[in-house]
This record gives C-alpha cells, structure tokens and sequence, in this order.
C-alpha cells in the first residue's frame, strides 16, 4: 500500500506522514524532495506554480511511487496533489494508492504558516493552492484540528496497510 498524505501547505502533511511512516516501520518521502531548484525559487518568491513546472515534479514522484510499489512494502508520500489530474498521474494504472486528504480552514493554515520558519513556501500562495484545490473523491478526509497522533491511528483503522507489514499502535 502506498499512502499519499495530501492538502494544501500548513495542513500536516509531513507531520502526519513522517509519524505514520513511523508507525508502519516503512520509507517516507516529502513531495518537497522532488521540486527542482526552479520550482523552489520560484515558490519562495510568491510565484505560483503552473502545470508545465509540476508535471516534472509529479513524474519524479510517479517514479519513486513505482519503486516503492515493486519494493512490496508500504510506504509514505506527502504531496499537494491538489487538482484530481495530478493525482490521477500519481496513480499507477492498477491502482495501489491510498490519498488521505488532511483538510482543514483557512484560519487554521494562516495560523500554521505564520508560525513555520526555514520553509521555502511563501505563504501568500496559500490562496492560490485554495484556489487550485479540487478536493478529492476517493480520499480519506481527516480534520487537521486533530493531533497528529490520532489522524495516524484514524488512517490505520481506517485504510490498514496489506499483509505482511507490521503497524505499530
């Protein structure tokens, strides 16, 4: 099983997902460790990405999604994936990935934002990720107003890794 942890920046996805990558004892990749220099300069300077900056980004994801796949483990990605044909082109044809959406207000992102340092997002973008986001169908939807802690033992009771991996409670 391969969790995506999405939603738009300030929502938890690395927290969240770094803990439940945690508890399934697997590998952990952040969406950050995909954008290319230019994408990253360009965020840090309040410019919107657009889709010809991030299909790059979501190939190299796709790529690393395929390898954890052929790995046979569970294993954790955070990414926006904010629109539904970007998360389509994260999804391998015969399926195997599992989106939990963490979604919260507006006032609680602001808050999030405005309290993080060293992040190369500018958070006058928060709005334009708003704005992009087509929120999902087919994902788990957490309330990020919960501790970390109990969104991961939400995502484990409610979309369990498959045999063979070991969670830990």
């Amino acid at each position: 099983m391969i969790y995506i942890l999405m939603g738009v920046s300030g929502s938890g996805k690395t927290t969240v997902g770094s803990l439940l990558a945690q508890a399934l004892h697997c590998g952990f990749h952040d969406a950050d460790e995909f954008h290319s220099a230019a994408n990253k300069a360009k965020m840090a300077a309040g410019i919107p990405l657009t889709d010809e900056d991030r299909w790059p980004w979501l190939d190299a994801m796709r790529a690393a999604i395929d390898q954890a796949r052929a790995e046979g483990r569970p294993h954790v990605f955070t990414c926006s994936a904010l629109r539904q044909i970007y998360r389509d082109r994260l999804t391998p044809p015969d399926g195997g990935v599992s989106f939990i959406y963490l979604k919260g207000d507006i006032d609680v992102l602001r808050t999030r934002l405005a309290g993080r340092s060293g992040h190369f997002f500018d958070p006058k973008l928060l709005q334009s990720q708003l704005d992009t986001l087509e929120e999902p169908r087919d994902a788990l939807v957490l309330d990020i107003r919960k501790p970390p802690e109990e969104l991961v033992r939400q995502i484990l009771a409610e979309r369990p890794p498959v045999r063979g991996s070991q969670p830990v409670h």
